[in-house]
């Protein structure tokens, strides 16, 4: 077996593997050998089947699977003795396939894109600010205050008054198309705030002003990207009767509230509240120092970028930026979008400072633990309720869904592992100023 360099510019190889015809066939006796044991054949005992005969009939099919063993394994002895590590999966392309006999050599040419060499980071360069927010009370009153809302009650108006705004009514509806009642357009003593924005647009505004033991017709018409095709689009009549009015009654924040929430008591449930705000400052703030530490990555190293990983990337930014513009295109049925130099350069640094991080980490040998990926997959399956059990056998069949789970928490533990090596300081700022941290990370 021969490997001959053909080409080698930059990060680009190629080589050619040449399989010679003697080779081959011994590795197709090898594996008519290795079967023979546990093969069968009318007028032979089993194992005594001659090989030319195993070979007459099996051939073939081993031919196959011998030349494919031989050039994994070229490939494989070339990769250990090189260095290299492929950027995508190489280009393997025979060399006069269709016209390959019994017989000849077996010639394959092989491409691909190296990996370049990255250089190591030293985290000690590297200079961050944490910034830090405490609960204030103003802040922990406003949750409170939303949660009371969450737990209003409603009470009967004074008889004759007429609904507002906020205020609940309770109604019996049924919808028509044309002089027809349609399926799914018909509820009993439903309560309906007004202003929810719970029914389908206009139908609330028009309950405005109707009082206890009134009749009245709802006219709207369904919006064009209604789930139900059938009613897409159409003009509807409701026909509603209002059993009552319901002013909005603002729950008391006092221990009875708390306990609704599963606190002791008020004081319990503003601590509660404290930690869960100040859990979400940390989150904030993390996504602040992480997007500072990869902008100060992606200045400090610099190395050469696999060209067909950048414009896979490129593509892909421009794909799902084009279906944010046209949120109406659910399917992939459009032309084709090409990607522009500002999608090119955006490419080339999610490129760099992954392969910095797959790299750092790699080196590093962190790892994701079996447990960190059991909570990945549990989190990801709440998106599914009723079919967590499907997802979890989808996850385990598809090595490309696991990736997926696994990646943001190998970079995740990467960048803690290059956060604790750099130069941190704390900084106490408001809740506002955080949010304006955040807001920023959209603008770049």
């Amino acid at each position: 077996m021969q490997v001959t360099e053909t080409l080698n510019e930059g990060l680009k190889r190629g080589y050619t593997i040449t399989v010679t015809a003697a080779e081959l066939d011994a590795k197709v006796q090898e594996k008519l050998v290795e079967a023979q044991p546990e093969i069968e054949m009318k007028g032979f005992r089993k194992g005594k089947v001659p090989l030319a005969m195993l070979k007459k009939q099996f051939g073939p099919r081993i031919l196959g699977e011998a030349m494919q063993d031989a050039i994994d394994g070229a490939m494989k002895d070339h990769f250990e003795k090189s260095g290299d590590r492929p950027a995508l999966q190489p280009e393997v392309k025979m060399v006069g396939g269709e016209d390959w006999k019994e017989g000849q050599d077996v010639v394959v040419e092989m491409t691909y894109e190296a990996l370049p060499p990255i250089p190591d980071v030293d985290a000690s360069v590297v200079t961050l600010e944490r910034l830090i927010v405490k609960a204030e009370d103003s802040a922990i009153e406003e949750a409170l205050n939303n949660l009371a809302e969450t737990a209003k009650s409603f009470e009967d108006r004074r008889k004759g008054s007429k609904a507002k705004e906020g205020d609940q009514v309770v109604i019996d509806f049924e919808g028509f198309i044309g002089d027809e009642a349609f399926e799914g357009g018909k509820g009993e003593e439903y309560p309906l705030v007004l202003g929810s924005n719970s029914f389908i647009p206009g139908f609330e505004d028009q309950l405005v002003g109707a009082k206890a033991d009134d009749e009245v017709e709802v006219k709207v018409t369904f919006p064009e990207a209604y789930g139900a095709e059938h009613l897409a689009g159409k003009e509807a009549t409701f026909k509603c009767k209002v059993h009552a009015v319901k002013a909005p009654k603002a729950a008391e924040l006092d221990d009875e509230l708390a306990k609704k929430f599963g606190a002791e008591d008020l004081a319990a449930l503003k601590g509660q509240i404290a930690e869960r705000l100040e859990a979400e400052y940390k989150g904030a703030s993390r996504a602040v120092l992480k997007r500072a530490l990869l902008d100060q990555l992606d200045a400090l190293v610099k190395f050469d970028l696999p060209s067909k990983l950048v414009d896979a990337e490129a593509a892909q930014i421009a794909h799902q930026l084009w279906h944010e513009e046209n949120p109406e295109v659910h399917d992939h049925n459009h032309g084709h979008v090409e990607p522009t130099d500002e999608h090119k350069k955006l490419a080339e640094r999610r490129v760099r400072l992954g392969l910095l991080l797959a790299e750092v980490g790699r080196k590093a040998d962190v790892q994701v633990t079996d447990a960190e990926m059991t909570q990945a997959v549990l989190n990801a399956a709440r998106q599914y309720p009723g079919q967590e059990r499907a997802f979890f056998e989808f996850v385990q069949k598809n090595a490309q869904m696991q990736q997926q789970l696994r990646a943001p928490i190998f970079e995740d533990k990467v960048v803690d592992f290059i956060v604790a090596g750099a130069k941190v300081t704390d900084k106490e700022v408001s809740k506002d100023d955080l949010q304006k941290a955040i807001e920023a990370l959209d603008e770049i």
